[in-house]
């Protein structure tokens, strides 16, 4: 993009949401001033602090607010307070509606450990072992979106959840897995379970017959979920880009986020046909509210995202990145990442000292004069 200036929707939510949105967003206006742009914030309620306010958790002032932004980032929704409510007025009700009112139907989550974590991963890894992929998961459809029924009660109440595709949303999110792969090492992992679901039927169809007529140069393979989330443990190091629908990617990229050493170190990315939404894909995790302890890098990860893939200043992304790998390298870490002989501090801490690496890093690339 060749504008400098970018207009941000912040929605904090809820738990601990705020705290890793705050974090984020002042390592975001570091980078801004280090790199001569302007990112504008409004920020709106959403989730279940919304419920709370104004009665419900999409309210159409943060609606409108989202989609005249350049993009949306939000902070986490959800808690206990709220699971007591029907399933259309919970704070979840209102992620689903932001993700469609968006048009946000790919979601990219990458999963890279950082070298300095290497001994969190719970996996065994061999010293020149690499965990780097991304999971492309179809964001808009499936079982999430489909019809839900509850009827009888007692022994007798039955409920169901209807999952549907289509082959213009499978082809969509294929494109987008293809793209992805394009710019790594050129394989995707197409994860399904056509074995007893017509959907996945269907999306095994649809992905086999657009390898071969629109990405010949791409490794395709076919992988049941359930063979795929046992391969994702015994050899991750096999992946590149992995496509998956709703439920499945749902699933995966949590599983994927313990290889990492922490759910609290994977951000996403969903695009599509509005402005695009970045969120870590942590929860609201309410018992860390208010106590200053929680992992603020995969909100600051969302940063980077959004400066490589929207608002195109890669070289603050990469310059992001590499501060956090450095003060992790330093032993500075939250205590949900910590480990003997590190220096475990505050969530608030934890962020001054990546800002403090930010800047120190941008002064050292500011072209020096003759």
């Amino acid at each position: 993009m060749s504008q400098k200036t970018w207009t941000l929707a912040v929605l904090p939510g809820d738990g601990i949401g705020p705290e890793v949105t705050s974090a984020a967003l002042s390592v975001l206006q570091d980078c801004a001033q280090a790199f001569g742009f302007r990112v504008e914030t409004v920020e709106m309620p959403f989730g279940g602090i919304a419920i709370d306010t104004v009665g419900q958790p999409f309210p159409q002032e943060t609606v409108n607010a989202c989609l005249k932004a350049d993009a949306v980032l939000l902070g986490a929704v959800g808690g206990v307070k709220w699971d007591s409510l029907p399933l259309n007025q919970r704070p979840e009700a209102g992620l689903l509606a932001l993700r469609r009112t968006l048009g946000v139907y790919a979601n990219i989550r990458p999963i890279r450990l950082s070298e300095p974590l290497r001994s969190l991963s719970p996996l065994r890894l061999g010293p020149n072992t690499v965990v780097n992929f991304e999971i492309i998961r179809e964001l808009v459809g499936d079982i999430y979106f489909g019809k839900h029924t509850n009827e009888g009660s007692g022994a007798e109440e039955r409920a169901s959840d209807l999952a549907t595709y289509s082959v213009p949303e499978i082809e969509r999110i294929t494109r987008v897995a293809f793209e992805r792969a394009r710019r790594r090492s050129r394989k995707v992992a197409s994860v399904d379970k056509a074995n007893v679901l017509a959907t996945s039927t269907l999306w095994r169809k649809t992905v086999a017959r657009m390898a071969a007529a629109e990405a010949p140069e791409l490794a395709i393979e076919h992988l049941y979920v359930d063979n795929a989330s046992m391969q994702i443990i015994l050899r991750p190091e096999q992946f590149d880009v992995i496509l998956t629908s709703n439920l499945f990617g749902d699933i995966l990229s949590d599983e994927a986020s313990a290889l990492v050493g922490s759910i609290g170190m994977v951000p996403s990315l969903s695009t599509g046909d509005g402005p695009p939404l970045v969120e870590p894909i942590h929860g609201t995790a309410p018992q860390l509210v208010g106590k200053d302890v929680a992992n603020p890098s995969a909100t600051i990860l969302c940063m980077s995202l959004l400066l490589r893939e929207r608002f195109g200043v890669p070289e603050a992304a990469a310059i992001i990145e590499r501060a956090l790998d450095e003060v992790l390298a330093e032993g500075i870490r939250t205590v949900d990442i910590s480990a003997p002989g590190c220096t475990t501090v505050s969530g608030s801490k934890f962020t001054s000292h990546v800002r403090a690496r930010i800047q120190k890093l941008a002064e050292k690339a500011k072209p020096q004069s003759a």
